[in-house]
């Protein structure tokens, strides 16, 4: 059923997100000198979001009953505020309105405020972005929207100017004293158009995926890409890991040596320019260029741990020493300044410092040449100190240049690599000593469970075991800390305190990262666990008429509209994770109920993929599983993680490994184990070629069959 949504209009003209005429020139905003010693309701919470807002002279809520009930006994639209603590425009909009004494009458009396950290409750933003999105078109945060007493959406946006803000809330209070049913009938439209857009009909069960879907994916999709500085042909230009991760695993499976040159440009451009951190690592959120050079300055978590899986398979690809660097200076910053003492991993870090986005990450000039002394000519030819590394009266710094277009005659790499860390050494230091941005200290498991694959796929491509070691640690604190009495998961984590109940995300990351760590590491309690969890999902997730999984389970809170996530964004959709799960777990449980949700998941989709590829990456690496030759790979014996390990060389796609040194741990592995032996068995659709004895015989086999 197509659904026609009337527009409800305020006659209000709404910009999302416009370059402001503010305090400064470069769009920073200066921050109150002192902040009220009164404390509102949001002082009882642990979000740093909410926190953030403690002081405003606004009557926050925090999201729950007592908003509701509040708004249903005054009969009073509630106001809900969503957004997140590393956000520059929530801060912009907090210092402008919700600091504003005048502002804050004008909400407190018309309206029942309420503040949500989307971090912590990604349901309640799924909701009120969509209806947003409906509404405008457009979404982002801060996101505001009103909504009846009840929780039904009626109107919204992103960042509103404060003149632009106080008509909004005057509007809405007298339209909604005058005629509330016409809010009646609209937040019934609207929450049906919701619904329509979060869920998917369940269509036939296709047997047999076509490699030419895949094709007509990749083509339709190549007329965005940008063949000069990488990323799509448009600005803003965000990372998106899983949109490369699938391009290249599928330009070796296909042999398109254009496509993956156009991924490895990508990722070399992004690893050169201004997103990326040159002195201390890591990636920032997006960059607002077409160019990668001026970055919105926050560093998520989420970004980084994808990161590192994308840049790890690269570098099997391509053994580019740059992406190893990459990799290597990203976990020195996840470890240096997100890490807790607990084992998890914090969120983020904000894009401000002093009331100033970017002001900790660039410098002056002057600054430069007081730090590196005699070493200023040549670092300044290194990261291109001008024109091209200019912005608003300060450096970014970035790279125009390749190291091996910067290696003078007789340098090596080794040389080059040398001075630059020194270099990026005494600039760290100094950076030490300057005001720190804001840092979200809530561990989500969601995140922490990406953080698991991404450390997986870096000790796999580095050989490094402590990286491994930090993968573990992690598994253990979210199977430990985060595990609820009914063995489902907790979303977060602070203060020693796990709370509200996991969401689809939080487990499909999590199986998703113990496959990886089995992989990595043969032990079948990883692979134990997953199933564990995956069962807990089917029962309590799992929507029969749909064919997909619900947002939220069965006892959690019960929102105004159903909620699934399909599309990849960002982060890949928790049903797109959640599906490659079962594909892994089917083949090794050998687990016929786990495959056929997986591929009813996947014929659900498939129609919408041609269409919207970059929204649908996630899917399309698992349409790679089927549509390419899918091996098991075997190892039975006691030398079982020696012979791991020699794979683990190899930039080995739409392969499954499984193997166990003494016993037959898993379905997968029955009649597998020879006595005395260590030994290999490469199998594809349940047939396996006769035992191989070296690894480097099964790589042989896997790249001649490909050929």
């Amino acid at each position: 059923m197509k659904f026609n949504l009337a527009i409800l209009y305020f006659g209000i003209l709404i910009v999302s997100c416009p370059i402001l005429a503010q305090d400064k020139t470069n769009g920073s905003f200066k921050t109150h000198n002192l902040k009220s010693a009164q404390k509102n309701r949001l002082s009882n919470e642990t979000s740093p979001y909410l926190l953030q807002h403690q002081h405003n002279p606004v009557d926050w809520y925090p999201w729950g009953e007592e908003a509701f009930e509040k708004a249903k006994k005054e009969n009073k639209l509630l106001l809900i505020s969503i957004g997140y603590s590393a956000c520059h425009w929530c801060h912009v909009m907090e210092y402008e309105s919700f600091e504003d004494q005048r502002v804050a009458e004008v909400m407190n009396n018309n309206f029942v405020c309420v503040k949500v950290d989307r971090e912590e409750r990604p349901d309640v933003d799924q909701i009120y972005m969509s209806a947003v999105q409906l509404m405008t078109k457009s979404g982002g945060w801060p996101l505001n929207c009103f909504a009846l007493p009840d929780g039904r959406p009626v109107y919204g946006g992103t960042y509103f100017r404060k003149s632009d803000w106080l008509k909004v809330l005057a509007e809405l209070d007298n339209k909604y004293r005058i005629n509330q049913r016409q809010f009646e009938r609209y937040a019934e439209n609207l929450t049906q158009g919701i619904e329509q857009t979060q869920l998917l009909p369940k269509l036939t069960l296709q047997r047999k995926f076509d490699q030419k879907e895949v094709h007509d994916l990749v083509e339709n999709w190549s007329k965005e890409f940008d063949h000069f500085d990488g990323g799509p042909n448009r600005a803003p230009k965000f990372p998106l890991p899983n949109n490369y991760l699938f391009l290249l695993r599928y330009a070796r499976l296909s042999n398109n040596s254009s496509v993956e040159d156009f991924v490895i440009l990508t990722l070399n451009k992004m690893a050169m320019g201004g997103i990326y951190d040159q002195v201390g690592g890591g990636f920032a959120r997006y960059s607002t260029d077409g160019y990668w050079k001026v970055p919105h300055f926050e560093k998520m978590l989420y970004d980084n741990a994808q990161l590192l899986e994308l840049y790890s398979e690269a570098f099997l690809a391509t053994k580019n020493p740059m992406h190893e660097r990459v990799i290597r200076q990203t976990i020195e910053f996840l470890e240096r300044e997100l890490r807790d003492s607990s084992g998890g991993f914090y969120s983020a870090l904000d894009a401000d410092s002093e009331g100033e986005e970017g002001k900790f990450y660039v410098w002056s000039k002057t600054e430069l040449k007081e730090v590196l002394g005699n070493d200023y000519g040549a670092f300044a030819n290194y990261y291109d100190i001008g024109r091209a590394t200019e912005w608003e009266g300060h450096h970014i710094l970035l790279r125009t240049k390749t190291d091996q277009e910067l290696i003078a005659s007789g340098e090596s790499l080794k040389d080059l690599y040398e001075w630059v860390d020194g270099w990026n050494a005494k600039l760290l230091k100094v950076r030490e000593n300057r005001i720190r941005p804001g840092l979200d200290d809530k561990i989500l498991t969601s995140w922490n469970g990406m953080l698991i694959s991404g450390y997986v796929a870096s000790s796999k491509a580095l050989d490094e075991p402590k990286y491994l070691r930090q993968a573990e640690q992690i598994a253990n604190f979210i199977l430990k800390t985060m595990r609820k009495e009914d063995c489902g998961l907790f979303h977060s984590y602070k203060d020693g305190v796990a709370k509200i109940d996991g969401f689809l995300e939080d487990y499909c990351f999590t199986i998703d990262g113990l496959i990886g760590l089995y992989q990595a590491t043969l032990e079948v309690k990883w692979l134990k666990e997953a199933k564990a969890l995956t069962s807990y999902v089917m029962d309590q997730f799992y929507d029969e008429n749909s064919g997909l999984f619900d947002f939220t389970s069965r006892s959690g809170e019960k929102l105004v509209a159903k909620s699934q996530e399909i599309h990849d964004n960002v982060n890949p959709a928790s049903n797109s994770s959640l599906a490659k799960c079962l594909f892994y777990l089917g083949h090794y449980f050998q687990n016929e109920h786990f495959s056929k949700v997986s591929d009813q998941m996947l014929s659900n989709v498939l129609p919408s993929m041609e269409n919207y590829p970059e929204g649908h990456s996630n899917w399309a690496m698992l349409l790679l599983h089927h549509v390419y030759t899918y091996y098991d790979v075997m190892i039975v014996g006691k030398e079982a993680k020696s012979g791991l390990k020699e794979l683990h060389e190899d930039y080995g796609i739409n392969i499954l490994v499984a193997g166990d040194a003494q016993s037959e741990s898993i379905p997968l592995l029955k009649n597998k184990l020879i006595d005395g032996q260590t030994v290999f068995y490469v199998c594809r659709n349940n047939v396996c070629l006769p035992p191989i004895s070296k690894a480097k015989e099964v790589l042989r086999t896997i790249h001649e069959e490909r050929q």
